[in-house]
């Protein structure tokens, strides 16, 4: 059993869809604060061959609230207009644009639910089969360090594994997680490469442009093409 942990990120790049797809329990950390100026809610798409960033607004957004607490702005019109033009002539349009469109226009506009939903139904999509939690909804004691918290979520799913994003490096210590009967690793995406139409690759985008450029296929490829340390 491998348990992963990160925040609910809407629409975030492959890289977090590769984590979800290495473990076999994923846990939406979505009990800490909300990380305001960071990419919970926008990231970049493809428009006319440049990175373009969309925002999807949270009411009230402050970094001193959790993540679970807040909402997105009931309104997604601009957002998704913005998507429309900027992939309409790609080959998965009609196949994805429906999906996207659903996510953004959810009645429950909780930050939490809606982006996780981002990642929950895009495995759905290609037909994943993936266990998905919240820690919101997990009992374990959250007057805790980091890193203790972490090993109090893996001792829920009496989990030996856990991966972490290669950020992870510069918080974690492999002998720490050890002694706590932990198998500590980092996944670290390989360099990857795909058409985008007439456009020069552009890399680390929102998995909306993987989306849009690829079969369910190609999509499950790029899925596994990530290292372990």
């Amino acid at each position: 059993m491998i348990v992963g942990v990160m925040q609910p990120y809407l629409f975030p790049y492959l890289g977090y869809y590769q984590l979800v797809h290495h473990c076999s329990h994923f846990v939406f950390y979505d009990d800490v604060n909300f990380i305001k100026g960071g990419y919970i809610n926008r990231n970049n798409i493809l428009s006319n061959g440049n990175k373009q960033l969309f925002t999807l607004p949270v009411v009230q957004a402050s970094s001193f609230k959790k993540i679970n607490s807040l909402d997105f702005q009931l309104n997604s019109k601009k957002i998704i207009k913005t998507i429309e033009q900027a992939y309409s002539k790609s080959p998965y349009f009609n196949d994805v644009m429906p999906l996207i469109t659903n996510i953004l226009n959810s009645s429950n506009r909780n930050v939490s639910s809606m982006a996780s939903d981002s990642i929950v139904q895009v495995f759905e999509y290609l037909g994943v089969e993936k266990a998905f939690y919240h820690s919101s909804k997990l009992e374990y004691n959250r007057e805790q360090s980091a890193a203790d918290k972490l090993y109090a979520i893996c001792d829920v799913f009496n989990a030996n594994k856990y991966c972490n994003s290669l950020g992870g490096q510069t918080l974690y210590s492999k002998s720490d997680f050890l002694e706590k009967g932990i198998d500590l690793s980092f996944i670290k995406m390989n360099s990857i490469n795909y058409s985008q139409g007439k456009n020069e690759f552009v890399d680390h985008l929102s998995m909306i442009d993987v989306l849009m450029w690829n079969s369910k296929e190609e999509i499950i490829e790029l899925l596994g093409q990530y290292q372990i340390k």
